[in-house]
C-alpha cells in the first residue's frame, strides 16, 4: 500500500473515532435534558462511526498496511439547543464526506483502485448520514423553538432510531 494512502485512510480512521466520540458526548448531553429519542439516535450514530472506523483498521491490516490507533480530543460535551446537536452532527457528516472523497481522488492519482473501491462503501454511507442530517436539521428549522414541537420531535426520532437497527 503506498505510504500516502496508508497515512489517509489512519487520518480517516480519527475521523470515524472523532465522530464516534462526538455522538457519544451529544447522546450524553441529549439524555440529560431529556430528550430520550434523541439521546438513542445519537447513541446508535456513535456505534456506527465506531464500527464505521474498525472497518479501516480492518481494511488497512488485510493490506499489510500499520494502523495507528490515534489520540482523541475531548468531543465538545454542552450545547444550547437541539438544534445545536443537530447542526453538529450535519457538519460532522460534511466534513467526513469532504475527508472520504479526499481519499478517493488521491486513490485514483496513485491508481489503488482497491482502496479506491473500498471507499465507495463510504460514499454511499455518507450520502445517507447527509440526507438524514439534512432532514432531521430541516425539521427542527420548521419547529424553532416550540416546546411541544421539541417533544414529539424527540417521540418520532424513535423511528428513525428503530428502522436503523
Amino acid at each position: 500500500m503506498e505510504k500516502q494512502i496508508e497515512k489517509l485512510l489512519n487520518d480517516q480512521v480519527k475521523f470515524e473515532a472523532a465522530a464516534s466520540m462526538q455522538y457519544l458526548a451529544m447522546a450524553s448531553w441529549a439524555d440529560e435534558n431529556g430528550y430520550n429519542g434523541v439521546a438513542d439516535f445519537f447513541y446508535l450514530q456513535s456505534e456506527e462511526e465506531r464500527l464505521h472506523m474498525t472497518k479501516l483498521v480492518k481494511f488497512i491490516n488485510e493490506r499489510s498496511g500499520k494502523v495507528v490507533i490515534p489520540s482523541l480530543e475531548k468531543p465538545k460535551s454542552t450545547y444550547t439547543s437541539i438544534n445545536e446537536l443537530f447542526e453538529t452532527f450535519l457538519a460532522s457528516e460534511v466534513f467526513v464526506t469532504q475527508q472520504v472523497n479526499h481519499v478517493i481522488h488521491e486513490c485514483l492519482q496513485f491508481k489503488d483502485y482497491n482502496v479506491h473501491n473500498f471507499m465507495q462503501w463510504y460514499v454511499t454511507e455518507q450520502l445517507e448520514e447527509e440526507a438524514t442530517a439534512r432532514t432531521l436539521l430541516g425539521k427542527l428549522n420548521i419547529i424553532g423553538t416550540d416546546k411541544s414541537g421539541h417533544y414529539l420531535f424527540d417521540r418520532d426520532i424513535n423511528m428513525i432510531t428503530s428502522a436503523k437497527e
